[in-house]
This record gives C-alpha cells, structure tokens and sequence, in this order.
C-alpha cells in the first residue's frame, strides 16, 4: 500500500523544513523530497504541515480513563509500597474516550505508566495508538519500572500509618528493594551454577531484576531538587538506569543533571500549583534544560493536561524564551530518544515508521488541527 502526501510544509526534526512530498510504502517512509511523482493514493498537503507524530514519554493514558472519577481509576494500586508487579497493559481501557482526542492533537505513541503513590509503582509500556486491541497497539513492554519519591507516598501511606510517611522512609522502601532484587538474583545464579532448576521466582523481583541488569531504566516521579539528587544517588548505589520523570526543579541543578547524563521528561507546567514540592515551577525551565544541553521531552501527565493539547501545552513555553526547534524536538525526536526508539520514530526519515500528522496550520498556532493522521502508514484520522 502506497499513500503520497504532496506539496506540504515538511518539518522531518533531524533537517530543515522544506515544501515538498512524502511517500508511504508498507507502513514505511519510503522516500522524501521536493517532488516525487508516484501512481497511488495522494494526500494533498498544500499550505498544510507535515509532522512526525508527536510522543508523550510520560502518560496515564487509559489509566486514568475519561469519565470514571477518581474511585474508579485504575493507574495506583495504593494497597503496598511495593507493588513492582503490577503491569500498567492490563488496565490500559483501549476505549478510553481521550485516545481518540490525544490522536486528533496529533499524538501517536504514548509511554503509559502506572500513578506514583508507591515508592515502587509498577510496570509501564510503550504504545502506539493504532488499534481497539491493546496488544495490537503494544511496542514495548515492561518498558520501565515507575518509581517516586516527595510527597505522593508520604501522603498515601502516612494516612495508613505506615512506612513510608517520610522522605526518609521512601528511600528506605526503595533501596531494601533492591537489596532483595540483588540477593535473588545470586540465588538464580547459584542455582545455575549447580546445574539446579530455580524454583523461587517470585514476581516483585523478576522486573527489578531487569533493571539491575539495564534492560529497562527506572522511570522515576521526582518534583523537588533533593528528591532528584536522592533519585540519582540511588541510581548510583545500584548502578541502574534512570529518567526523571517531571523534574521541575531540574533547571536549579541542570549542570548537575548534564554531568550525570540523565533525561528528563519534564511538566505538566500548566495551571495551578496545588502541591507544595511545584511551588517554583516555571516554563523557564524548558529555556534552560536545553540550553545546557540535557536530554529533555515534554509531558502532559495525562489526564492533569489533555494529551489532545500536548501541542499548546509545549508551544506557550515560547512566551518564556524557548526555541521552536528545541519544543519541536521534545515533542518529537527527544522523546523517541529516552524512549529508546529513535531509529523507528520521532522524524520524518526514509525508512522509518510511518507515523506522520498533517497540521492545518503550524501545530503552536492556537487554530492548528490535525487534519491527517497516520501510523505506521495507516491513516486513522
């Protein structure tokens, strides 16, 4: 199947914009270039922008389904500080209601995650929005374990009288945590050793086990500066892998964070600040995170911001001195990057995905829809 989109504003993230053509072949970008003349199903794009499909690194997307109310929601299993097992697919409602508004915003691929009400939260996957089935729609999974540190866990467990209710307590959780992950994984190579069969798997600690070995990083809820440097002190203890997840007061230790090369997925930075750990949130931190140079995307956190509105929620950072090309980027090849899929997604290069939006007009403009959506070359709007 073959589908040209023709004559739009291009913008493929990794180059300069250009006016030119786009052709889809077999879910692939098959070519790009300022006229492409091809016997197939043509898209007119003229006075239209073509874009990558946007990715959300950060979600809660069918978790925290439209309509439900917040007794029914299904992204925290609040029961246990430790609730590594829990698997964010298998409440994932793929007839949530505000996946076909994040389409129509021009997202494509989300990483769903569990809440952060646990010191040790769950399992979170990468989807692309493509199907009704959410197997069909799964490109990763585990993709990350979520873990959180502030004032979430403090609150969830300081009502149940129990640890953790501290700051203190959190970490706490957290390293003797992994402390177990390290002890089982011993016992499995012992057993190897003896040519014994291991018979004591235990499901908390076969996903701590992947990150140990770096097969998936810690994707870790963190607002204030010292529970950033707690997360990565952490991470050091344990030699593991890791992204901030909101980071916003990332921007007071940026050159700190540059230094230890870790990505932030930075926001939600609209509307009010209801907890103490936002009180210094700014949009100046878009500015700095990438003006020094650090690995950035954007979140809505979904539902706290709409995932339709991921294109307005990034593009008023220019109010506050970003760049376009960077809060393009963040919504796009950043994010593929943390994600650890940028040779399939996040630009519009030949050979990768077909997932392509065409906006009516540049998406920071206030009047822009997404009038064509495509992925992996099917359109779905």
């Amino acid at each position: 199947m073959k589908t040209l989109i023709k004559g739009g504003f291009i913008y493929p993230v990794v180059g300069q914009p250009f006016k030119g053509d786009v052709l889809i072949e077999d879910g692939k970008i098959k070519k790009i270039a300022e006229t492409i003349d091809e016997d197939c199903e043509i898209y007119v794009a003229e006075d239209k922008f073509v874009f990558p499909g946007f990715i959300d690194a950060h979600s809660h997307l069918g978790l925290f389904e439209e309509g439900v109310g917040s007794v029914y929601q299904d992204g925290n299993e609040a029961t246990d500080p430790i609730t590594a097992h829990v698997r964010a697919i298998d409440a994932f409602n793929p007839d949530d209601s505000a996946i076909e508004r994040a389409l129509s915003g021009g997202v494509t691929t989300v990483m769903i995650l569990p809440g952060s009400a646990n010191p040790i939260g769950g399992q979170g996957a990468i989807l692309k929005l493509k199907s009704k089935i959410v197997d069909e729609m799964i490109i990763k999974e585990p993709a990350g374990l979520k873990m959180a540190f502030g004032e979430n866990p403090k609150r969830v467990y300081s009502g149940k009288n129990q640890t953790p209710s501290t700051r203190l307590g959190t970490s706490a959780v957290i390293r003797g945590y992994f402390m177990k992950v390290q002890d089982y994984m011993k016992k499995k190579e012992n057993a190897a050793k003896e040519g014994k069969e291991f018979t004591e798997r235990d499901i908390k600690l076969e996903i701590g086990e992947k990150v140990l070995k770096k097969e998936i990083p810690a994707r870790i809820h963190c607002h204030r500066k010292d529970d950033i440097l707690t997360a990565i002190r952490i991470a050091e203890e344990f030699n593991i892998e890791i992204v901030l997840e909101h980071g916003t007061e990332s921007y007071k230790i940026v050159d700190y964070i540059k230094e230890k090369n870790i990505p932030v997925v930075v926001g939600p930075l609209f509307g009010f600040n209801t907890k103490l750990e936002l009180k210094d949130k700014t949009y100046e931190a878009i500015k700095i995170l990438n003006e020094k140079g650090v690995l950035t995307s954007i979140m809505c956190d979904h539902p706290v911001i709409h995932l339709e509105h991921a294109n307005v929620h990034a593009g008023v950072a220019l109010r506050y001195g970003a760049k376009e090309e960077d809060l393009i980027r963040m919504l796009t090849i950043n994010a593929a990057k943390i994600l650890g899929l940028d040779d399939k997604i996040g630009s519009i290069e030949e050979g990768k995905d077909a997932d392509v939006v065409i906006w009516s007009h540049h998406p920071f403009d206030l009047r822009a829809k997404a009038e064509g959506v495509f992925i992996e070359g099917v359109r779905i709007i």
